[in-house]
């Protein structure tokens, strides 16, 4: 395969050679690169075929294309930073910019950095006493459970939302898969450690430390909340 930024630069001259900006992100960047990495670009155009999104091969490497105009660009970006969760900003802050005809590359890649280092809006007291909610009655379900298949479901589903909750409690951006792995050990190494090493033990049947770090995540959020919870 060739070498993933002039593989991604090749590809945006050649399909987009109006692109007024044009970003290369993911881990093809990094040490955590892998076979089955793929070519995360960002394009952005004045016009059609933006906005459009596109998974294609091209020289061996899977890409994933993110074509937008500048406006497209911006609202995209609202809407990930409403769900504390921005691919996009993220994309743009860290990745590397192949195309920069008119400044619009480096302005954009300004606000994301500005805007990703301000970090996501911050959870309201209904939305954390919901998140303890559904957590507390998750746990509840795992100490109680003595099915090996159901424990497997409970315990992903516990890692997800608890992963989220120390995020969110702390002021950090949420990640999907792997990124919420990634986001949870950059902002908490102990508890990322922690909940992955006690989740891998209670999947293969004993729960108990599982459960006990989950108690420490929700006492981060302040406390179990099952008795008295209502939503009016």
């Amino acid at each position: 395969m060739d070498d993933p930024v002039l593989t991604a630069r090749e590809l945006v001259r050649d399909r987009f050679p109006a692109a007024r900006a044009a970003f290369l992100a993911g881990s093809v960047l990094t040490d955590r690169r892998t076979p089955t990495s793929d070519l995360d670009i960002v394009v952005l155009l004045d016009g059609p075929p933006a906005p459009c999104r596109e998974s294609l091969v091209h020289r061996g490497w899977p890409v994933e294309l993110f074509v937008q105009t500048e406006a497209v660009w911006h609202g995209f970006a609202d809407q990930e930073t409403a769900k504390r969760n921005s691919p996009l900003l993220a994309m743009c802050a860290d990745g590397m910019l192949l195309v920069d005809a008119d400044g619009l590359g480096a302005s954009l890649r300004d606000e994301a950095r500005k805007r990703w280092a301000a970090g996501p809006p911050p959870l309201s007291d209904r939305e954390r006493d919901h998140r303890r909610y559904m957590l507390t009655d998750l746990l509840d379900d795992l100490r109680g459970c003595a099915d090996p298949a159901e424990r497997v479901y409970l315990v992903a589903h516990m890692l997800q939302r608890a992963s989220e909750l120390v995020l969110l409690v702390g002021g950090h951006w949420l990640g999907r898969g792997k990124w919420l792995s990634r986001r949870l050990a950059a902002a908490d190494p102990g508890l990322h450690g922690a909940l992955s090493e006690a989740a891998a033990r209670a999947i293969a049947g004993d729960a108990t430390a599982f459960a006990a770090v989950v108690a420490e995540v929700l006492d981060l959020a302040g406390g179990p909340l099952w008795d008295g919870y209502s939503i009016k």
